[in-house]
């Protein structure tokens, strides 16, 4: 009896809208496009880490820590979109930006999924209207959009935009769902929708760090901004095995493979990510 294929999520474009990317090792030659919407500069470079732990958690391979620390999807092309600064703040008109590019891309790099670990709890309506509609442009064009729940919980209403779309898949945390510094947020959203979709670990997260040096090579953050990448990584893998899923079929696979935790529907969404079932469809 032959071996199954390892999913590596080879192949498979993942845009990360983030602070950058540092050229980690365990990135390999796998950062196939980067564009810079803050400074405008060519070269990779992430001056937060965010952006490269996020990179991390979906495709590192594990190359400087001996395989210890890899990514969910180590075969993926990272498609590096840097929209916020050195302190993690960005413009909605970067974001808005980045987004357009994706559309214009998206085929160039095979990009079929986008990963926004990013979020505002702004009260302008028609700001908050323009990220929406941002991401749900990108979503109809049948790509993959999975963003964060955001950490402002546990009061009801907490979900940030663009996270609050009811396309999107929104990522909460499992384990940052009450009792911790950072509570993951839970709906409804403005708009009375549902949200999270689904849930996954983000608490305590080791992954790439913007270091040469390798026993500063990796780091510890905890946030739906970890769980997030979780997911995408997750869905490279799935489209990697059938690369003619629609972006909606992904969406309701995850639905379908989720684990109840018991918990109210805007706490766990569908409930708790697992990787087997979810590859098992």
């Amino acid at each position: 009896m032959k071996n199954k294929k390892m999913l590596t999520g080879q192949g498979i474009g993942v845009a990360v809208l983030d602070t950058g990317i540092f050229p980690h090792a365990d990135f390999d030659n796998r950062i196939i496009a980067f564009h810079d919407f803050v400074q405008y500069k060519s070269r990779l470079y992430d001056d937060n880490g965010h952006g490269t732990h996020v990179s991390g958690i979906i495709a590192g391979s594990g190359l400087a820590s001996d395989g210890r620390y890899r990514g969910m999807a180590p075969g993926c092309h990272i498609i590096a979109l840097k929209v916020l600064d050195q302190n993690g703040n960005g413009q909605r008109k970067d974001i808005l930006k980045a987004l357009k590019w994706v559309m214009k891309n998206h085929e160039k790099y095979n990009i079929r999924i986008v990963n926004i670990s990013v979020g505002t709890t702004t009260q302008n309506e028609k700001q908050h209207r323009e990220l929406i509609d941002g991401v749900e442009e990108v979503w109809d064009a049948g790509l993959v959009v999975v963003t964060a729940a955001g950490n402002r919980g546990p009061n009801p209403g907490s979900i940030t935009a663009p996270g609050s779309s009811k396309k999107v898949i929104t990522v909460g945390s499992s384990d940052m769902l009450k009792g911790n510094k950072l509570v993951s947020s839970i709906g409804p959203t403005r708009d009375c929708i549902c949200k999270p979709d689904i849930v996954t670990i983000g608490n305590k997260i080791i992954s790439c760090a913007p270091s040469l040096v390798r026993e500063k090579a990796y780091t510890k953050k905890s946030g739906t901004s970890m769980s997030t990448p979780r997911i995408s990584g997750a869905a490279a893998l799935l489209l990697e095995k059938d690369p003619l899923l629609s972006n909606v079929e992904v969406k309701m696979i995850l639905r379908q493979s989720a684990r109840d935790l018991g918990l109210a529907r805007n706490q766990q969404g569908w409930g708790e990510f697992d990787l087997s079932s979810f590859l098992s469809y």
